[in-house]
This record gives structure tokens, C-alpha cells and sequence, in this order.
């Protein structure tokens, strides 16, 4: 069991989707120049899902045209070659893509990986969530990319590029629960 071995990595996971389209938030601009953000008329989308290493702050990143059963799988497969040969315990939601015999058949071949999933409609316990809050500030609010392609590898780079740091194991007393693993 993931949960009783010190070596185990402990992840979160979550997806999200990017837009073309740029979001906005307040930025600080010269009086009587008003910004502007350029916006897309299109719906160019792409999704990523990424998890979170709730020790040392690493995010792994897989992007995906679709969010299924299929293309969970393959980010579930990244996570395993990311982790080779160590216990993994992965916290997620219960999206309707996290189901099905793709995931089944990756958990079957798969022992060492461990699944515990977040409380239904509770994001705000997913610190991933706070990963892509973070990097949709720095990345794609008021953004001025006029092509997907472009967007996405920024969007990726800043992912992986980045360390993100997470209280999630302390608030929540993982560090009372199992004192070994942190």
C-alpha cells in the first residue's frame, strides 16, 4: 500500500482547458490609454492535465485535444515513467474521464499506483487547481499570442519550468498521518 511506504510520491492531479481567447485581470497602464486585449473570434481550445508533486513542487504535463478515459491513461502512463520503481499515491476529482477500462487496464498493470480522489465538488482541496491559477495569471490573462501553438508551449513551459509550492500536506495533517513519507 502506497500510503505506508516512505519512499511514496505523493501527487495531485487535475485538467484544464486554454483558450485562444485571452482572459482578462487588472493591469497598471498610463492614464488615458486604456489597454487593449485582442480577442480571438474563434473557440481554439487545448487542454492539459497536470499533476502536482505536493513534496518538492515538480508538475508533470501532458497536453490533450480531448479530456477522456484514453487521454487520461496516457497522462497516467507519464506519471509512472516519471516515477519509476517507487509507490504512488495520486489525489484527483471524480471527473467522468478518470472511469473506464483504459484507466482500469493502467491500474491493473500497475500496482505501485495508488488512487484517492478528492471529495465531490470540492476544488479548493485540489492544489493543482492553484498550479493552473498561477500560471493562467502568468501566462494566458491579457495575453497577445494569435496562435494556439504558440499560447500552449508557453503555457507548457511556464508548467514545467516552474516550482510550485503547496501546503496541502501540513494543512491537512498528512504529516501526523504518516510522519515517514514526508
Amino acid at each position: 500500500m502506497a500510503q505506508a511506504a516512505p519512499e511514496t510520491v505523493i501527487l495531485a492531479e487535475d485538467e484544464a482547458s486554454l483558450y485562444l481567447q485571452a482572459t482578462t485581470m487588472a493591469v497598471w497602464g498610463p492614464r488615458g490609454h486604456p489597454l487593449v486585449v485582442r480577442c480571438d473570434p474563434g473557440r481554439a481550445k487545448t487542454n492539459f492535465y497536470g499533476t502536482l508533486n505536493l513534496k518538492t513542487g515538480d508538475e508533470i504535463v501532458t497536453e490533450a485535444t480531448t479530456m477522456n478515459a484514453a487521454a487520461t491513461a496516457t497522462h497516467l502512463r507519464a506519471i509512472l515513467a516519471a516515477y519509476p520503481d517507487v509507490p504512488i499515491l495520486l489525489l484527483w476529482d471524480r471527473a467522468p474521464w478518470h472511469r473506464g477500462p483504459e484507466i482500469q487496464e493502467v491500474l491493473t498493470a500497475n500496482p505501485r499506483l495508488e488512487l484517492i480522489t478528492f471529495p465531490t465538488a470540492a476544488p479548493d482541496l485540489n492544489p493543482q487547481e492553484h498550479v493552473w491559477k498561477a500560471t493562467r495569471r502568468a501566462v494566458s490573462h491579457n495575453h497577445t499570442h494569435r496562435e494556439m501553438q504558440s499560447l500552449a508551449q508557453r503555457f507548457e513551459q511556464h508548467l514545467t519550468s516552474t516550482t510550485f509550492t503547496s501546503s496541502f500536506l501540513h494543512r491537512y495533517g498528512w504529516t501526523l498521518v504518516c510522519p515517514m513519507s514526508v
